[in-house]
Parts: C-alpha cells; structure tokens; sequence
C-alpha cells in the first residue's frame, strides 16, 4: 500500500541546479578556486553545501576548518538567494512539477527530503503557493549526514508515521522517493524506500538503479506508485 511520496528538491521539483552551481561558483572564486559546470554536476551536486565546501577543500588542501565551511556555506546561500531575486517573474520548477504535486497529493501525503536548506525550499514553495501539500520538510539542516547517507529518507518517514492518521504504520517500504540523481537514489534505497528516478538532470541510463526511471514529471503516474510499494 502506498503510504506516502517523498520528493528530492533542488533537480527534481525546482529547476534551481543552475542557480546552485553558479552560486557555489562565485563563493570558490573569491577564494582562489575554479569550479566548473561539469565538476559541479560529475563529483558535487549530491552533497549539501557544507558537504560540497568540505569536499572541495580537502580535495584542494585548503585547510578550511568546520567554521569556515560554514562560513563559506552562509556565504553561498546568500548569494543564491540574490541570485534567485533577480528575476522574481520567473519560475524556477519544472514544467509539470505543479500539477505533478498536486495529483500526488491528493492520493497520499506528501514529504521533501532535500540536501537543501529548509529556508531555500520554503521560499520557492511559498512563492509557487505550493508549500500546503507537503505534510514534512526534511532539509540539510534536520539530519546528522546528507544524501547519500540515508538519514534524510529515515527522518522523513519517521515524521510521516509520528503524524499519520488513527495511529496507522508507516514503513519505508510503503513509501516511494522520486530523486534526480544517483547519490539521492542511494540514499532513498538505503533507507528502504521506493525508487522513481527523473531524467531531468542526468540520463535515463544514470538512475537505472531506481526502480522506475521517468523523461519528467508529467509521466508521474499514481497507478505505478501504488503497485511499486505492492510488490
């Protein structure tokens, strides 16, 4: 029985890995380091913020202790932020992603469990009047480890099943992930949870480890949930 649907964020509701890689890019400038778009996407865009800046110190020797990471992290979100203000017209989902959310809302409740801040995903939720179909917001902040740690899958269901109806279980297993990237699909899987893989920032042959791969998230079906989590 399908129980609930957990989406990532950042590649699979918001288009906004654009707008990450660019903000990171801009941070490690000031600090000597080149990051490029294929860098970002190939070896970075798995991690939270504190993770990518850790990552990419040790790789450069740079000696960044844990307070200058998060330094370097403040300093990133806010350049988002900017970055995301320069054009308040635009969207930043995906095409479909709306009435994707909405569809999957009205057949279970709804979870986030992102490598993204909490206060970065309530904006674009708040700003898309999409914030009221997500029961649980699980962001960088709210778990130990990141994707592909699996904590935040972990925490999202235990969220979900401490606020269930009629005091009903809510296991992993009942639950399915849509995630964009391998390090999300690893995560969810880890977690014990049901995996949709969307190709809208990696190819189809790169999520051949979910258990259903989809173009978009027009394709999201709720039969194929539902007989995913039957299995």
């Amino acid at each position: 029985m399908l129980k609930a649907i957990v989406f990532d964020f950042d590649g699979v509701i918001a288009n906004s890995e654009p707008l990450h890689f660019q903000a990171f890019r801009d941070v490690l400038a000031g600090e000597g380091v080149t990051l490029t778009e294929q860098d970002y996407y190939a070896r970075y865009l798995g991690y939270d913020d504190r993770g990518v800046f850790r990552i990419v110190g040790e790789e450069r020797g740079a000696g960044w202790t844990a307070a200058r990471v998060s330094e370097l992290a403040a300093r990133k979100a806010a350049r988002l932020e900017a970055l995301e203000a320069m054009d308040q017209d635009a969207s930043v989902l995906f095409p479909g992603a709306a009435d994707a959310i909405k569809r999957a809302a009205a057949a279970a409740p709804l979870a986030i469990a992102s490598g993204a801040i909490g206060a970065e995903i309530r904006r674009v939720l708040d700003r898309e009047r999409l914030a009221e179909y997500f029961t649980v917001i699980v962001a960088a902040e709210d778990t130990p480890s990141s994707k592909p740690a699996p904590d935040p899958y972990l925490h999202a269901v235990a969220l979900l099943a401490h606020i269930a109806d009629r005091g009903e279980a809510v296991t992993a297993a009942e639950c399915v992930a849509i995630e964009d990237s391998r390090w999300g699909l690893e995560s969810a899987r880890a977690a014990g949870l049901k995996t949709v893989g969307v190709a809208q920032t990696y190819p189809a042959s790169e999520l051949d480890s979910a258990d259903l791969v989809i173009a978009n998230l027009d394709e999201l079906n709720i039969e194929h949930l539902v007989k995913l989590c039957s299995k």
